[in-house]
């Protein structure tokens, strides 16, 4: 690991601070690392549409807003592709938060949760999208035994399948 020197005023130092303190960090190092994954992680996001990421979408609704609950469970359906998992909470007798797991090409992504989130009704849309490098192929899973339901004998757990790996 190389080190960096930087120099700051007092008073973004104090504030830099207090914001390790409110976050938890142990060290400044960590801090600084951790800013800067997250800022370059926003701008690789923000200018590649071609690339793949995985992501947590979460907004909060009135599910008394005229259809507002049909049109958004539509709008999943219609990206099926991109919807992974999807957990519904009723906060009160009105309100209700949705978190949507979400992975494929960036941009897809990106519209599908704009899309969401501009829904009349819909409040607080929030997306947090971490960009991956999509790979996989054929290999196994450690399971000595056969698949019964495999022609070719291979081992159960074997599959060809995608891994999403975070970009660093």
């Amino acid at each position: 690991m190389e080190r960096v020197t930087v120099s700051l005023d007092e008073d973004l130092l104090r504030q830099f601070d207090g914001h390790m303190a409110r976050h938890g960090y142990a060290n400044r190092s960590e801090a600084v690392r951790d800013i800067l994954r997250r800022t370059l992680e926003a701008e690789r996001l923000a200018e590649d549409e071609t690339g793949h990421c995985v992501a947590c979408l979460s907004y909060i609704y009135n599910h008394h807003e005229r259809e507002l609950s049909r049109r958004l469970t539509q709008a999943s359906h219609d990206h099926h592709d991109l919807t992974l998992s999807t957990l519904h909470l009723h906060l009160d007798h009105e309100t209700c938060m949705e978190v949507v797991l979400l992975q494929g090409p960036t941009g897809a992504v990106r519209r599908f949760a704009d899309t969401l989130a501009a829904e009349t009704g819909v409040r607080h849309g929030q997306l947090n999208a971490v960009p991956v490098d999509m790979g996989g192929g054929h290999h196994h899973h450690h399971h000595p035994h056969p698949s019964p339901s495999s022609p070719s004998g291979e081992t159960a757990g074997a599959s060809r399948h995608t891994h999403a790996r975070p970009k660093t």
